[in-house]
């Protein structure tokens, strides 16, 4: 393959769509979030992903897969921890069959909060894919994603 191979160049040009597209919906989402709710894109969505944690087998998350989930290094999550606990949004204990273990819950001053994020997430996502459907280069990519269907997610237990 060489740099002007027809199937390279279709490759990056996808991924610059792709990559575009992402920017725009973290913008939205990040503007409406801090704007209304002193919230970051990566605090909004760590508080979601612990929201979704339950009691019993495998139900609470290591850091790794939080970290994982969040799209963050190991110590970048950390610190996020750190911040959201140092604000009352989450709070980290020892896990009891395993010392070495920590979890970390979002505290009920943390769900309230995320309960009146969400609206304005989802309204911001919704708003972004609506813009970027009318750019030709992104139509494709908007139909993709608001074709995956959500897992259904256990109830949340706290």
């Amino acid at each position: 393959m060489t740099a002007t191979d027809p199937a390279l160049t279709a490759l990056a040009s996808g991924w610059g769509a792709l990559s575009l597209l992402h920017g725009k919906i973290e913008t939205r989402i990040e503007r409406a979030l801090q704007s209304g709710h002193d919230l970051s894109v990566r605090e909004y969505s760590l508080l979601d992903v612990l929201s979704r944690q339950h009691d019993g087998e495998g139900g609470h998350l290591q850091m790794k897969q939080v970290a994982d989930a969040v799209v963050l290094s190991q110590s970048a999550t950390t610190r996020l921890v750190s911040r959201l606990e140092d604000r009352g949004l989450l709070s980290r204990y020892l896990c009891p069959t395993d010392r070495r273990g920590i979890y970390t819950d979002v505290t009920e001053s943390g769900l309230a909060l995320l309960a009146e994020a969400r609206p304005t997430n989802d309204a911001a996502l919704r708003e972004a894919l609506g813009e970027a459907a009318r750019n030709p280069e992104l139509t494709s990519l908007v139909a993709a994603v608001e074709a995956v269907e959500a897992p259904a997610a256990p109830a949340p237990v706290h």
